[in-house]
């Protein structure tokens, strides 16, 4: 997939704010379009990178290509084999959905994980929908 996204820097569960900048961005471009699908490609491992120093972008599939000024960028999630945990409810509440896919599921499955960022795709907004009914879905990419 190729994204249209912005950098975020610190904890994962302030991305919003980056989402906020995106959205805000392509707005003020005339860039959003009907459908756009919301992913969240999170870099570092947070159980051994300090929270400061975590890496993320807030990104959307763009279909079309679109100019790419900053604080925008053009980055890829590569294709290739991934496990997809659906969950839903609250953002806060996604660490046992991690512990159970990373501690229970992977050692199972009897596959490794790829080295590659993992992402979330979140399937509806936080803004028209209660905490309880958000819906994402977790890619973890394996070998």
């Amino acid at each position: 997939m190729s994204l249209t996204a912005v950098d975020h820097r610190g904890a994962y569960m302030n991305i919003g704010k980056s989402f906020d900048l995106l959205f805000t961005t392509l707005a003020s471009r005339h860039l959003i379009r009907p459908g756009l699908r919301m992913v969240g490609v999170y870099l570092d491992d947070p159980t051994s990178v300090p929270e400061p120093e975590l890496r993320s972008q807030a990104g959307v599939v763009m279909e079309e290509p679109c100019p790419v000024e900053q604080p925008l960028m053009r980055t890829h999630v590569r294709g290739g084999d991934y496990a997809v945990l659906k969950y839903k409810g609250p953002y806060g509440d996604m660490r046992a959905a991690y512990d159970w896919l990373y501690g229970r599921w992977l050692p199972s499955s009897e596959r490794d994980a790829a080295d590659a960022p993992m992402f979330e795709e979140y399937l509806n907004s936080p803004r028209d929908t209660p905490p309880t009914d958000l819906r994402t879905d977790i890619y973890l990419p394996l070998k």
